[in-house]
């Protein structure tokens, strides 16, 4: 995900050289003589395995309302998607029309002159209709580039059997949950929490929970580094020689769906989206046994990250008109209803939570209020390049391979490669 310089300048200037191409008229592409909409809109969707079926029926229904387009459906796995996005935006080479981008990545696209303007109306409707907290990850310099599809949080995954068989509670803190452990280990012969160790999104309700953060952004301060971030590695590390947790360095997220759907694990940190998927597993063929509690706080409090997945339209696409057409269908409010129904997904619509299929849904209201309370993470275009030399010192740091204030050094050193002129 690093990149150097120059290369980002490159990119820079091949997304100018696309967004010309592409053409400045924001004229009447994507529709007919008749001013109906017609023509393809390619979506590059990056949702997981559990979801992507639902996607595409509900994506391939915008024809049902517009007959003339043709939705074509691409499932993107998300840790190839920030790059491959940026390569076809870059040289405007068979380029999607629509992306579903990580909110952290919106800031970055829109920086380099890759997404179109959110069309005023629309535009008006994030602002008022949206929860402000969705809204605010669409935009860059005061202007809407993306409209929020999902908005999500961390959560404490638990088995609720093998938490009540060891006579223990949901830990409300990581102290908790390292006396838990000791009660599941004894009497399950099982680990208390599958913590993953490959990727630092999984870092943030550790240095959150220290009371920092990874970057200051208001005061262009690097703080990743600081006494709060040490602890927070310092954790990390605590909770696999403890025996509190058990990790992996490699395709962790995989190794800790199956622990826990397996029950090699009694609890796990994740969020909304891998509900449907956890829902597959044996010990939660009886959906009742699955428990969520928040993020267990750690020294100062408890916090987990705001998340979640925005539309956006390409600045160079032909068919814009159809492809902002299509945004506003996928993030309309019976869309939004429709996804939580089926996959337990978070509306970012305020109104859609009043809908009956969205009180009924036992996870979104869990993680509606933890939403509510969730850190913004800084919408900056930096954002999502800082968290690749992260996951190398987090990684680090929870297997043993670096001293955790080793790994913040060696953290803050590469934040400030990137975050030029910052402290």
């Amino acid at each position: 995900m690093r990149r150097g310089i120059a290369a980002t300048a490159l990119v820079a200037a091949l997304a100018l050289a696309a967004t010309a191409c592409g053409g400045d008229d924001k004229g009447d592409g994507g529709t007919d003589a008749g001013g109906e909409l017609s023509g393809t809109v390619t979506w590059w969707d990056t949702a997981n395995d559990a979801e992507k079926a639902s996607f595409q029926k509900i994506a391939e229904g915008f024809t049902a309302k517009h007959p003339k387009v043709t939705v074509k459906y691409v499932n993107v796995p998300y840790g190839d998607a920030q790059n491959k996005v940026k390569n076809a935006f870059s040289s405007g080479s068979d380029a999607p029309d629509v992306i579903r981008a990580d909110v952290g990545w919106v800031a970055d696209f829109a920086s380099l002159g890759y997404l179109d303007e959110v069309p005023a109306d629309m535009a008006k409707k994030v602002d008022s209709e949206f929860l402000p907290q969705a809204a605010a990850s669409g935009k860059y310099e005061g202007k809407t580039y993306a409209v929020p599809q999902v908005i999500d949080t961390l959560g404490l995954f638990y088995n609720k059997k093998m938490l009540a068989d060891a006579g223990v509670q949901p830990p409300k803190t990581l102290a908790e949950l390292k006396t838990a452990a000791e009660a599941i280990k004894g009497k399950t012969g099982k680990a208390a929490l599958y913590l993953r160790g490959d990727d630092s999104y999984w870092f943030l309700p550790l240095i959150y929970g220290e009371g920092g953060d990874l970057v200051d952004a208001k005061n262009k301060t690097v703080t990743v580094d600081n006494e709060a971030g040490v602890k927070a590695f310092k954790t990390a590390r605590d909770l696999v020689t403890s025996g509190a947790a058990v990790t992996n360095a490699t395709d962790g997220y995989a190794n800790m769906q199956t622990a826990f759907k397996t029950g090699e694990a009694a609890m796990m940190i994740n969020g909304p989206w891998a509900v449907a998927d956890t829902y597959a597993g044996d010990q939660f063929k009886d959906k009742a046994n699955l428990g969520i509690a928040a993020v267990p706080a750690g020294s100062a409090k408890a916090g987990a990250p705001q998340g979640g997945h925005d539309l956006g339209v390409y600045a160079g696409s032909k068919n814009r008109a159809a492809a902002h057409a299509f945004v506003e269908y996928m993030t309309s409010q019976d869309v939004q209803v429709q996804s939580a129904k089926e996959l337990s997904l978070l509306p970012t619509r305020t109104a859609a939570y009043e809908q009956p299929d969205v009180k009924s849904s036992e996870m979104v209201q869990f993680f509606k209020p933890a939403v509510d309370k969730a850190v913004e993470r800084a919408w900056i275009p930096e954002n999502g390049s800082l968290f690749e030399p992260l996951k190398v010192e987090y990684t680090k740091a929870i297997t043993g391979a670096s001293s955790p204030e080793d790994a913040a050094k060696a953290a803050g050193i590469e934040f400030r490669k990137i975050l030029k002129g910052w402290k």
